[in-house]
């Protein structure tokens, strides 16, 4: 009997063990490049991680800038003429400025112009001010954002991993977005 519990109890450590295991996502040293929606890390280094309770006492407090980053889907180059379209609505936590696309791995030049110039008129020039960056849960491309904008030099960041997911899960109000406009629109 006594060999019988041991044996369980090794099975249920080494079976918790291995769960325990596949949660902990280390950073990457550069930006992740692929596979966005997947497990991210409890951790960015120089950036604090907020909860959703933390998220909602900076909003609510109205003490930090919060950058939604996630992408926006491109109008399909080969809709019949006179096709109506309409992008599907994205809503996100009030006040937010969405900076859509801004949270690729890889941006190109104009791209990360668009993402300085909105985290500068954002900030209005302070880069000591709180800037809080989120997608969605399990999303990189926050994570991203929010390294590339400590990268930057702004030294007051933090990231929302769990996103407007989080935030809805807890019922808190959204507001529906829209882009902040890119230099040539």
């Amino acid at each position: 009997m006594i060999r019988y519990a041991a044996s369980l109890m090794l099975a249920w450590i080494t079976l918790v063990g291995a769960a325990r295991t596949e949660e902990l996502v280390p950073e990457p040293d550069g930006y992740r490049t692929n596979d966005y929606r997947a497990p991210v890390p409890d951790t960015l280094a120089g950036a604090r991680v907020l909860s959703t309770a933390e998220a909602e006492a900076i909003w609510r407090a109205r003490t930090g800038v919060f950058i939604d980053v996630l992408p926006r889907p491109p109008k399909p180059a080969n809709l019949p003429a006179g096709t109506v379209w309409r992008y599907k609505p994205r809503f996100n936590i009030p006040d937010s400025i969405w900076l859509p696309d801004t949270g690729y791995g890889e941006l190109a030049a104009s791209t990360e112009s668009y993402l300085r110039q909105g985290l500068l008129r954002a900030s209005g020039g302070n880069r000591a001010k709180l800037i809080v960056v989120y997608c969605q849960a399990d999303c990189w491309m926050s994570w991203n954002a929010a390294k590339r904008t400590l990268s930057y030099g702004y030294s007051n960041v933090a990231w929302y991993p769990d996103g407007t997911d989080g935030w809805q899960r807890a019922n808190l109000p959204t507001a529906e977005a829209q882009p902040d406009p890119r230099p040539a629109e």
